[in-house]
């Protein structure tokens, strides 16, 4: 079996270059993201449902762009939590693969986020 990234570092940037002049709050939201991945796939995936606006965009793109990478692995990662937690619809090994693969994306997310904020020279100047 071949190593294939899969692009992460290409669509963690994709997704939060979208979202970087978004408030902070949404900006932020990466790093809850990737305190929600300890959880499990089922938590990630309903956090869109609590939430609203662009904070809830920015979790169901991520959720989103996570599926279409599985699809690239030939994995159909389910939609629904039912589904998720089923071992005949979504075997315990997918499951696994899926949430290192969604951890990864999450620590790109987090990276390409601290490479967008401001420099403290930036905030100064912004101040003047």
């Amino acid at each position: 079996m071949a190593w294939e990234d899969f692009s992460l570092d290409k669509t963690a940037h994709n997704l939060v270059y979208k979202y970087r002049n978004d408030d902070k709050e949404t900006v932020n939201q990466v790093h809850k993201m990737r305190t929600t991945v300890a959880y499990g796939l089922e938590r990630f995936w309903g956090e869109h449902l609590r939430l609203d606006g662009r904070k809830s965009a920015y979790w169901e793109e991520t959720w989103n762009k996570l599926v279409e990478i599985m699809g690239q692995a030939d994995i159909t990662v389910p939609n629904n939590p039912q589904d998720l937690w089923n071992s005949e619809v979504f075997p315990l090994a997918y499951r696994k693969v899926t949430l290192a693969i969604l951890t990864q994306l999450c620590d790109c997310m987090v990276w390409w986020t601290q490479r967008y904020k401001p420099t403290r020279n930036d905030e100064t100047e912004d101040d003047n």
